[in-house]
């Protein structure tokens, strides 16, 4: 199964082309090409709020992107805007995924619990909130990573016709 996937790395240095590569989006790639994760739009963009929103609307509604992993801004810093961002776009929120990731990362440290990543869901995109370090992206993404096939399925109405999912009454 192919993943129309769309990466949105949230800086403001890397926007400005003060850091000379991107090792949180790099490291989104290499792990979802491993579940069919086909890159179809990716940008850097600064940490402001209207930019975030424009552009994963932009990712969803031109692209056409199924997921949706932002890289950046979860965190404590006064710029970190990518969560309100987020929940300014989304109609459902999938809290699993960011219940999931904390406890995960918990598990490595005790900070985690400061990480207010969101996830949720866009028209038919799943959109996901990582973390903006190359450590972080994979404790977070490896945790979640086997139930994102099924989510974008389930998004794309392919339940409907899986009889392994069908009610049966009997």
């Amino acid at each position: 199964m192919i993943i129309k996937t769309a990466i949105l790395t949230v800086s403001t240095r890397g926007s400005k082309g003060e850091r000379t590569e991107d090792t949180s989006g790099a490291a989104v790639k290499e792990i979802m090409a491993r579940i069919g994760g086909k890159v179809v739009d990716y940008r850097v963009i600064p940490d402001e709020k209207n930019q975030i929103i424009a552009e994963l609307r932009r990712m969803a509604d031109i692209v056409k992107a199924e997921l949706i992993l932002t890289t950046g801004g979860t965190g404590f810093s006064p710029s970190d805007i990518t969560p309100e961002a987020t929940l300014e776009v989304i109609h459902k929120r999938v809290p699993g995924f960011e219940e999931a990731m904390r406890m995960q990362s918990f598990a490595t440290t005790p900070h985690a619990i400061l990480s207010r990543a969101v996830a949720g869901i866009y028209q038919s995109s799943l959109i996901i909130n990582l973390p903006g370090s190359p450590k972080g992206v994979r404790e977070n993404l490896e945790v979640i990573l086997e139930a994102i096939p099924h989510g974008i399925k389930v998004l794309r109405g392919g339940l409907m016709h899986d009889p392994e999912h069908q009610f049966n009454p009997e």
